[in-house]
């Protein structure tokens, strides 16, 4: 296959992950998949009103069915929102404090993991509450520095198979490690193209702080 973008430490393929799956090879995932619980009338218009710069539009919050989970979750594996899809329960997981007390966002989100570890809190106001969100779900580029970080150094390449705006990609790069994306719509793979190229990334090699 082709990739939508390349360079000496991600790859980008545009398509369903479904269909790409069977001709890459990954060590670790790190992903936010779709959760199926977003909808016109709720959290899609709020996070409307949260500085996205998307339209909003959820067509595509369709849950990973169980063979795609378990296709998923044989590596090491990161879901946020993990709470929301049919996984095992889990003695490793991680939290998301957004910041937003008393706004009407969830205040915190969950990682769920298939790793063993102490539960770990990080803190960051989250992206669009302040404006600057291009996908309605994106990431601070901080939370997935961290979440990296809990990932075995035995995990050559992460794949994030719910690619979005390419934040996982970002922060992958950034640590230098190697990553494998796939997004199924064109319009985040340009954006996560776009982030990926910026000269600023020229740093695979460096770990970041």
């Amino acid at each position: 296959m082709t990739p939508y973008y390349e360079d000496e430490a991600v790859r980008l393929y545009l398509g369903d992950c479904r269909d790409v799956l069977s001709h890459i090879a990954w060590d670790a995932v790190v992903s936010d998949p779709p959760y199926g619980v977003l909808s016109e009338k709720g959290s899609a218009a709020t996070r409307r009103s949260g500085g996205n710069q998307d339209d909003g539009v959820m067509q595509w919050d369709v849950a990973p069915d169980a063979d795609l989970l378990q296709t998923l979750t044989r590596t090491p594996a990161m879901l946020w929102g993990g709470c929301h899809l049919d996984l095992p329960s889990t003695k490793g997981y991680l939290v998301w404090d957004k910041q937003i007390d008393g706004l009407n966002f969830g205040e915190v989100e969950f990682c769920w993991t298939n790793l063993t570890f102490a539960p770990r809190v990080f803190r960051y106001r989250a992206v669009g509450v302040d404006g600057g969100k291009v996908h309605p779900t994106q990431k601070p580029e901080q939370l997935m520095l961290w979440c990296l970080r809990f990932l075995p150094q035995t995990a050559a390449v992460i794949l994030d198979p719910f690619a979005g705006s390419g934040t996982t990609g970002v922060a992958a790069k950034r640590m230098g490690r190697r990553c494998i994306l796939i997004e199924r719509e064109e319009k985040y793979c340009e954006v996560a193209a776009k982030r990926l190229s910026q000269g600023a990334l020229d740093l695979f090699g460096q770990a970041s702080a």
